[in-house]
């Protein structure tokens, strides 16, 4: 006979692999607009995907993953901008197709690109000055999450209040246990080690409780900010 045994849903470890997942995302997305918004050595950045052009090799939505490199070969999947941003340090418009040709245009190296998803290749040949880097990899959908993590409320939604829950919930963790080490320690004589940790409890106690008079703060503060 076969015997059935039933399984017995363990919601605490449910909620703590949640919970880390939670936590690595928002870190995903944290480094994401710090790599993307400042010089980081090696010239690694990361870059918004904003059209379909490239499908299905990178999809709307993803972030791109770019590094400068010496040799620029065929099918590589570069990132450039326009000649209008020549000049510019922080380009406004930044393409990210792949190499169909490679032309030598008055003794420099210039790239005939397109995308994936387009039946011709791009009209205008871009210069191997223009190239800001090679796409190394690619990680759909997040490009979403970073752009809006760039704007105010996607600062206060996906990076502060997620922060904030997850420091509050710590504080909370290291109170109980400093409250319950308090209660096992009045039981008995202390040691000298043990009166130092009884003290270590009760400031992390009163840690806790200015935490909370700083996100009170916090409210208040965004809460009169005019929009």
């Amino acid at each position: 006979m076969f015997t059935i045994k039933k399984l017995k849903f363990n919601y605490k470890r449910v909620s703590r692999i949640v919970y880390w997942l939670v936590i690595c995302v928002l870190g995903l997305i944290v480094l994401s607009v710090i790599i993307s918004s400042v010089n980081i050595p090696g010239g690694l950045k990361i870059y918004s995907v904003q059209s379909g052009s490239m499908e299905p090799s990178i999809y709307t939505g993803s972030i791109v993953i770019s590094v400068p490199t010496d040799n620029y070969q065929l099918r590589d999947i570069i990132t450039f901008k326009a000649e209008k941003d020549r000049l510019d340090n922080n380009p406004k418009y930044i393409t990210t197709h792949r190499i169909y040709e490679i032309k030598v245009i008055d003794g420099q190296e210039n790239y005939i690109t397109k995308g994936d998803a387009n039946n011709t290749p791009d009209i205008v040949p871009t210069s191997k000055d223009l190239v800001l880097g090679k796409t190394i990899f690619s990680i759909p959908l997040l490009g979403y999450l970073v752009a809006f993590a760039k704007t105010r409320e996607g600062l206060i939604f996906l990076v502060i209040i997620p922060a904030t829950i997850i420091i509050y919930s710590e504080l909370i963790s290291i109170k109980n246990e400093a409250k319950k080490l308090l209660e096992e320690r009045k039981k008995r004589k202390l040691t000298l080690a043990e009166k130092i940790e009884v003290e270590i409890g009760e400031e992390e106690i009163k840690a806790e409780k200015w935490y909370k008079r700083f996100i009170k703060k916090c409210r208040l503060f965004f809460k009169g900010k005019p929009k």
